[in-house]
């Protein structure tokens, strides 16, 4: 499966960015989608994640509450609504899947795309 992310970009403190996965070569349903931030000279960290079969969440506890992931089966794409933003937020945002769930560590997920960048600055 291939991911293209979409929707980055740079907002005020307080503003909302909606960013997509859209999926090709396969039906995103059939995986588990997590979208992962990064940031300068940091680790790669979860920050929320969509199961496959129940449609189950889980979300990083910084963002939760302000956050929130989900599936359009039409597009083929999985969104992830982010509200309030903070300077804190800022990060390459990626999105990945794997038909393994959600449990597995955030360095063995499978399918990767290429990133959107998200900037938070007055």
């Amino acid at each position: 499966v291939q991911l293209v992310e979409s929707g980055g970009g740079l907002v005020q403190p307080g503003g909302s960015l909606r960013l997509s996965c859209a999926a090709s070569g396969s039906t995103l349903d059939n995986y588990a989608i997590l979208w992962v931030r990064q940031a300068p000279g940091q680790e790669r960290e979860g920050v929320a994640c969509i199961y496959s079969r129940n449609g189950g969440t889980t979300y990083l506890d910084a963002v939760k509450g302000r956050f929130a992931i989900s599936r359009d089966n039409a597009r083929n794409a999985v969104d992830l609504q982010m509200n309030s933003l903070r300077v804190s937020d800022t990060a390459t945002y990626y999105c990945a899947a794997d038909t393994r769930g959600c449990a597995i560590s955030v360095m063995n997920w499978r399918f990767w795309g290429q990133g959107t960048q998200v900037t938070v600055s007055t």
